[in-house]
């Protein structure tokens, strides 16, 4: 039995899972859960075993008693499971027979998120066990007021939106796992620059690095912050075009401060070479985020990412290619 009641370990875990800890641990085992007091005649909603998803449903459900069936999505949310297809038609009778849900209920009827649908059959489902499908609201929040009309969704119950709040907590998922890569690569470009330069090696180390680096950062943060905080207002349609975006108005913007605040001489071809290197950056770690937004399909990712990714992979190496030999010619 559990409770619709979250508690102070609930929240603490939740924003843990949001920083990227213990993130894909952050699951509940698989089965059927009594919430409140169900009899034979409660609803049965369907949920994913990632706790976050298990925890919004029941503490939507607060003074009702119900039956949560929890799917093993593999510590995955509803949405992303069904587009894998673990949020799914086998997996659900699976878990209807495992269960013996006949036996447990007196009616035949599921209710499942309207989120989930793209991975489950309804008429399979009520073909090999006799239960019935019903799709419930986007969210969670909306299940009371569907229960009282009797299961019968309004327009706006259908509709999901993608507001700056929703994106805005998307940002640490994503920022954090790249920061560990950042704190490979930023020490990387220090050292290489010490090589060049008739300076000390520590020398040579700040004065070469020093715009790169802060380019880097600044494409890191164009493309794991500014992306998703301003996507609606960012040319284009494709996550990695408007991360790319992002990152080149992110370098504008550096390059100018950088001239305005200090007196280092910028190569050319240095300052080309970290415009590649900040908006491919940013460009990769924007269209990460396809797969939170309301307006993407799984065949769309899949085509922008065979589009896309040989470029920011080309837009690399040149950047690297340019920057090291723009450093040789300089110091030559």
């Amino acid at each position: 039995m559990v409770g619709s009641r979250l508690t102070a370990n609930d929240h603490v875990g939740t924003i843990k899972a949001r920083w990227g800890v213990n993130r894909m641990n952050y699951t509940v085992d698989p089965g059927l859960y009594a919430l409140g007091r169900p009899t034979s005649e409660s609803n049965v909603f369907v949920s994913a075993n990632y706790k976050l998803s298990f925890d919004k449903l029941r503490s939507a459900l607060s003074g009702i008693s119900a039956w949560i069936l929890v799917l093993n999505t593999d510590g995955i949310n509803v949405w992303c499971a069904a587009g894998k297809r673990t949020f799914g038609t086998a997996e659900l009778i699976r878990k209807i027979k495992a269960n013996r849900l006949s036996e447990v209920l007196s009616h035949r009827k599921l209710i499942v998120p309207q989120l989930g649908a793209p991975g489950i059959a309804a008429h399979v489902v009520k073909k090999q066990t006799g239960f019935k499908v019903v799709y419930g609201p986007i969210r969670a929040t909306d299940i009371p007021v569907f229960i009282k009309s009797e299961y019968q969704t309004t327009p706006a119950m259908r509709k999901k939106d993608f507001p700056l709040s929703e994106r805005l907590v998307l940002i640490p998922m994503e920022l954090i796992p790249s920061l560990k890569y950042m704190a490979i690569i930023l020490p990387v470009i220090f050292v290489l620059s010490g090589f060049f330069g008739s300076g000390s090696f520590l020398e040579n180390a700040m004065t070469n690095s020093l715009f790169g680096i802060i380019m880097l950062i600044g494409g890191l943060a164009a493309g794991t912050i500014i992306t998703p905080a301003a996507l609606p207002w960012l040319p284009g349609k494709a996550f990695s075009f408007k991360a790319m975006a992002a990152g080149l108005m992110t370098c504008v913007v550096i390059f100018a401060l950088f001239l305005i605040i200090s007196s280092n001489t910028l190569q050319a071809g240095y300052v080309l070479a970290m415009f590649l290197l900040a908006s491919g950056l940013s460009s990769f770690l924007g269209m990460n985020f396809t797969g939170a937004s309301t307006y993407t399909s799984l065949s769309g990712v899949r085509k922008e990412m065979k589009l896309a990714v040989p470029l920011q992979i080309l837009a690399v190496i040149s950047g690297l290619l340019i920057w090291m030999g723009s450093m040789y010619m300089t110091n030559a």
